[in-house]
Protein backbone atom coordinates (compact mmCIF):
# COMPACT_ATOMS: atom_id res chain seq x y z
CA UNK A 1 0.00 0.00 0.00
CA UNK A 2 0.75 3.51 -0.91
CA UNK A 3 2.13 5.64 2.54
CA UNK A 4 -0.28 8.62 3.02
CA UNK A 5 3.31 10.60 4.44
CA UNK A 6 2.22 10.98 7.97
CA UNK A 7 3.66 8.38 10.52
CA UNK A 8 0.96 7.65 12.52
CA UNK A 9 -1.64 7.06 9.75
CA UNK A 10 1.42 4.85 8.54
CA UNK A 11 1.66 2.71 11.43
CA UNK A 12 -2.15 1.42 10.97
CA UNK A 13 -2.65 -2.24 9.25
CA UNK A 14 -3.48 -1.93 5.50
CA UNK A 15 -7.01 -3.17 6.42
CA UNK A 16 -7.61 -0.51 8.96
CA UNK A 17 -6.15 2.43 6.82
CA UNK A 18 -8.41 0.97 4.10
CA UNK A 19 -11.53 1.71 6.10
CA UNK A 20 -10.18 5.68 6.42
CA UNK A 21 -8.89 6.88 3.20
CA UNK A 22 -12.14 7.23 1.60
CA UNK A 23 -12.69 9.64 4.41
CA UNK A 24 -9.28 11.45 4.02
CA UNK A 25 -9.10 14.61 2.00
CA UNK A 26 -6.19 16.60 0.98
CA UNK A 27 -5.29 19.99 1.70
CA UNK A 28 -2.58 22.45 1.50
CA UNK A 29 -0.98 24.11 4.59
CA UNK A 30 -0.91 27.54 4.13
CA UNK A 31 1.40 29.76 6.26
CA UNK A 32 -0.42 31.61 9.16
CA UNK A 33 -3.45 29.61 8.89
CA UNK A 34 -5.54 28.91 12.04
CA UNK A 35 -6.52 25.26 11.75
CA UNK A 36 -8.24 25.12 15.51
CA UNK A 37 -10.05 28.28 17.30
CA UNK A 38 -9.85 28.77 20.74
CA UNK A 39 -13.27 27.88 22.27
CA UNK A 40 -14.33 26.21 18.84
CA UNK A 41 -15.87 22.75 18.68
CA UNK A 42 -13.01 20.31 16.66
CA UNK A 43 -14.83 19.25 13.27
CA UNK A 44 -11.79 18.18 11.80
CA UNK A 45 -8.70 15.79 13.10
CA UNK A 46 -5.59 17.16 10.51
CA UNK A 47 -2.81 14.76 9.89
CA UNK A 48 0.29 16.42 8.40
CA UNK A 49 2.19 14.83 5.75
CA UNK A 50 4.96 17.86 5.45
CA UNK A 51 5.28 21.20 7.45
CA UNK A 52 4.37 21.97 10.78
CA UNK A 53 0.99 23.63 13.12
CA UNK A 54 1.68 25.05 16.44
CA UNK A 55 -0.95 24.62 19.50
CA UNK A 56 -0.77 27.93 20.88
CA UNK A 57 -2.37 29.06 24.52
CA UNK A 58 -3.27 32.94 24.07
CA UNK A 59 -4.17 34.98 27.79
CA UNK A 60 -6.09 37.95 28.47
CA UNK A 61 -3.19 40.18 28.10
CA UNK A 62 -2.67 39.14 24.04
CA UNK A 63 0.41 37.27 24.97
CA UNK A 64 0.96 33.90 23.51
CA UNK A 65 3.10 30.63 23.94
CA UNK A 66 3.68 27.55 22.30
CA UNK A 67 2.09 24.76 24.26
CA UNK A 68 2.51 21.68 21.25
CA UNK A 69 3.84 21.76 17.63
CA UNK A 70 2.48 18.31 15.27
CA UNK A 71 4.19 17.65 11.77
CA UNK A 72 3.86 14.26 9.87
CA UNK A 73 4.39 12.49 13.25
CA UNK A 74 0.91 12.96 14.92
CA UNK A 75 -2.64 14.53 13.98
CA UNK A 76 -4.20 17.60 15.49
CA UNK A 77 -7.29 17.19 17.82
CA UNK A 78 -6.38 15.17 19.93
CA UNK A 79 -8.86 15.70 22.31
CA UNK A 80 -11.53 13.88 20.10
CA UNK A 81 -9.55 10.75 20.90
CA UNK A 82 -10.60 11.26 24.82
CA UNK A 83 -14.08 12.48 23.86
CA UNK A 84 -13.77 15.98 24.39
CA UNK A 85 -15.61 18.57 21.18
CA UNK A 86 -13.59 21.70 22.01
CA UNK A 87 -10.39 23.43 21.46
CA UNK A 88 -8.95 24.89 24.37
CA UNK A 89 -6.07 26.94 22.66
CA UNK A 90 -5.57 28.09 18.68
CA UNK A 91 -3.54 25.65 16.53
CA UNK A 92 -1.52 28.09 13.70
CA UNK A 93 0.80 26.78 10.85
CA UNK A 94 4.34 27.88 11.39
CA UNK A 95 5.67 26.31 8.70
CA UNK A 96 3.39 25.32 5.34
CA UNK A 97 3.32 22.36 3.96
CA UNK A 98 0.24 19.30 3.15
CA UNK A 99 -2.57 17.63 5.04
CA UNK A 100 -4.91 14.85 4.88
CA UNK A 101 -7.92 16.01 6.76
CA UNK A 102 -10.49 13.84 8.38
CA UNK A 103 -14.54 14.64 9.90
CA UNK A 104 -13.73 14.15 13.75
CA UNK A 105 -16.72 11.94 13.47
CA UNK A 106 -15.47 9.28 11.44
CA UNK A 107 -12.21 9.14 13.07
CA UNK A 108 -14.51 8.33 16.59
CA UNK A 109 -16.68 6.14 15.13
CA UNK A 110 -14.00 4.18 13.64
CA UNK A 111 -12.23 3.77 16.88
CA UNK A 112 -14.86 2.85 18.67
CA UNK A 113 -14.96 -0.14 16.17
CA UNK A 114 -11.18 -1.53 15.76
CA UNK A 115 -9.13 -1.72 19.68
CA UNK A 116 -5.89 -1.77 17.04
CA UNK A 117 -6.91 1.79 15.63
CA UNK A 118 -7.60 3.16 19.05
CA UNK A 119 -4.59 1.85 20.86
CA UNK A 120 -2.59 3.79 18.28
CA UNK A 121 -4.15 7.18 19.16
CA UNK A 122 -4.03 6.30 22.80
CA UNK A 123 -0.48 6.00 22.16
CA UNK A 124 -0.38 8.83 20.69
CA UNK A 125 -2.08 11.04 23.13
CA UNK A 126 0.58 9.79 25.56
CA UNK A 127 3.53 10.80 23.84
CA UNK A 128 1.75 14.22 23.03
CA UNK A 129 1.52 14.95 27.10
CA UNK A 130 4.69 13.02 27.57
CA UNK A 131 6.16 16.12 25.64
CA UNK A 132 4.02 18.79 27.01
CA UNK A 133 5.19 18.00 30.32
CA UNK A 134 8.96 17.37 29.89
CA UNK A 135 8.50 20.92 27.59
CA UNK A 136 6.86 22.10 31.09
CA UNK A 137 10.07 21.12 33.29
CA UNK A 138 12.71 22.12 30.17
CA UNK A 139 10.94 25.45 30.30
CA UNK A 140 11.83 25.65 33.99
CA UNK A 141 14.77 24.05 34.61
CA UNK A 142 17.65 24.68 31.30
CA UNK A 143 18.95 27.92 29.45
CA UNK A 144 17.76 29.29 26.57
CA UNK A 145 20.11 28.10 24.47
CA UNK A 146 19.95 24.54 25.43
CA UNK A 147 16.03 25.04 24.91
CA UNK A 148 16.48 26.36 21.31
CA UNK A 149 18.63 23.72 20.33
CA UNK A 150 16.04 21.41 21.60
CA UNK A 151 12.74 23.82 20.35
CA UNK A 152 14.47 23.81 16.94
CA UNK A 153 15.39 20.15 16.47
CA UNK A 154 12.12 18.98 17.55
CA UNK A 155 10.62 21.57 14.86
CA UNK A 156 12.92 19.99 12.05
CA UNK A 157 11.73 16.24 13.28
CA UNK A 158 7.88 17.45 12.71
CA UNK A 159 8.21 19.62 9.37
CA UNK A 160 11.11 16.77 7.92
CA UNK A 161 13.25 19.71 7.05
CA UNK A 162 16.58 21.34 7.93
CA UNK A 163 15.58 24.56 6.56
CA UNK A 164 13.21 26.37 8.53
CA UNK A 165 11.60 29.70 7.55
CA UNK A 166 11.54 30.52 11.19
CA UNK A 167 12.15 34.94 12.69
CA UNK A 168 13.70 34.66 16.01
CA UNK A 169 10.62 36.77 16.84
CA UNK A 170 8.26 33.75 16.33
CA UNK A 171 10.40 31.63 17.99
CA UNK A 172 10.19 34.15 21.12
CA UNK A 173 6.84 34.00 20.72
CA UNK A 174 6.98 30.21 20.84
CA UNK A 175 9.37 29.64 23.55
CA UNK A 176 7.90 32.47 25.46
CA UNK A 177 10.99 34.63 25.75
CA UNK A 178 12.05 38.11 24.96
CA UNK A 179 13.30 38.54 21.22
CA UNK A 180 16.92 39.95 22.26
CA UNK A 181 17.37 36.31 24.36
CA UNK A 182 16.86 34.60 21.26
CA UNK A 183 18.87 36.65 19.10
CA UNK A 184 21.98 36.00 21.55
CA UNK A 185 21.26 32.05 21.69
CA UNK A 186 20.93 31.85 18.50
CA UNK A 187 24.09 33.77 17.41
CA UNK A 188 25.80 31.20 20.23
CA UNK A 189 24.43 28.62 18.04
CA UNK A 190 25.69 30.18 14.74
CA UNK A 191 29.59 30.86 15.87
CA UNK A 192 29.55 26.84 16.91
CA UNK A 193 28.55 25.75 13.59
CA UNK A 194 25.37 24.40 14.36
CA UNK A 195 22.89 26.48 12.65
CA UNK A 196 23.03 29.18 9.58
CA UNK A 197 20.21 32.34 10.21
CA UNK A 198 19.51 34.92 7.51
CA UNK A 199 16.32 36.87 6.01
CA UNK A 200 14.12 34.80 8.16
CA UNK A 201 15.13 31.76 7.80
CA UNK A 202 16.69 28.96 10.00
CA UNK A 203 19.32 26.05 8.85
CA UNK A 204 20.45 23.57 10.74
CA UNK A 205 24.02 22.64 9.94
CA UNK A 206 24.91 20.19 12.18
CA UNK A 207 22.62 17.84 13.50
CA UNK A 208 24.78 15.86 15.51
CA UNK A 209 26.04 18.86 17.42
CA UNK A 210 22.87 20.57 17.75
CA UNK A 211 21.75 17.88 19.82
CA UNK A 212 24.74 17.85 21.99
CA UNK A 213 23.89 21.58 22.66
CA UNK A 214 20.32 20.66 23.67
CA UNK A 215 19.15 19.88 26.93
CA UNK A 216 18.24 16.15 27.33
CA UNK A 217 14.46 16.44 26.63
CA UNK A 218 15.08 16.35 23.39
CA UNK A 219 16.27 13.34 23.48
CA UNK A 220 13.52 11.82 26.72
CA UNK A 221 10.45 12.89 24.55
CA UNK A 222 12.31 11.47 21.23
CA UNK A 223 12.86 7.85 23.09
CA UNK A 224 9.42 8.21 24.38
CA UNK A 225 7.83 8.59 21.01
CA UNK A 226 9.60 4.97 19.51
CA UNK A 227 9.04 3.42 22.93
CA UNK A 228 5.37 4.00 22.77
CA UNK A 229 4.46 4.28 18.60
CA UNK A 230 7.25 2.05 18.09
CA UNK A 231 9.15 4.07 15.29
CA UNK A 232 11.98 6.46 16.27
CA UNK A 233 11.35 10.12 15.44
CA UNK A 234 14.02 10.06 12.60
CA UNK A 235 12.25 7.87 10.05
CA UNK A 236 11.30 9.11 6.87
CA UNK A 237 9.83 5.77 5.55
CA UNK A 238 8.96 1.88 6.04
CA UNK A 239 7.47 2.49 9.14
CA UNK A 240 6.60 -0.88 10.92
CA UNK A 241 3.15 -1.66 12.38
CA UNK A 242 2.67 -1.68 16.17
CA UNK A 243 1.62 -5.33 16.94
CA UNK A 244 -1.35 -5.47 19.69
CA UNK A 245 -2.61 -8.43 21.09
CA UNK A 246 -6.85 -8.70 19.28
CA UNK A 247 -9.12 -7.46 21.68
CA UNK A 248 -11.90 -8.25 19.76
CA UNK A 249 -12.70 -11.45 22.44
CA UNK A 250 -12.17 -9.96 25.39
Amino acid sequence: MASTGNRLLDLLPSVQLDRLRPHLTAEVLALGQTMQERGKPVESIIFPTSGMISIVAMMRDGASVEVGMVGREGMLGVQSVLGDDLSLNEAIVQISGSALRMPAAVLEREAQASPHLLAILLRYVQAYLNLATQSAACNRAHLLEQRLARWLLTARDRASTDRLPLTHELIAMMLGVRRAGVTVAAQSLQSAGLIHYAHGRITIADSEGLEVAACECYEVTKREYGRLLGVGGEEKAGLKELEFEDQAGT
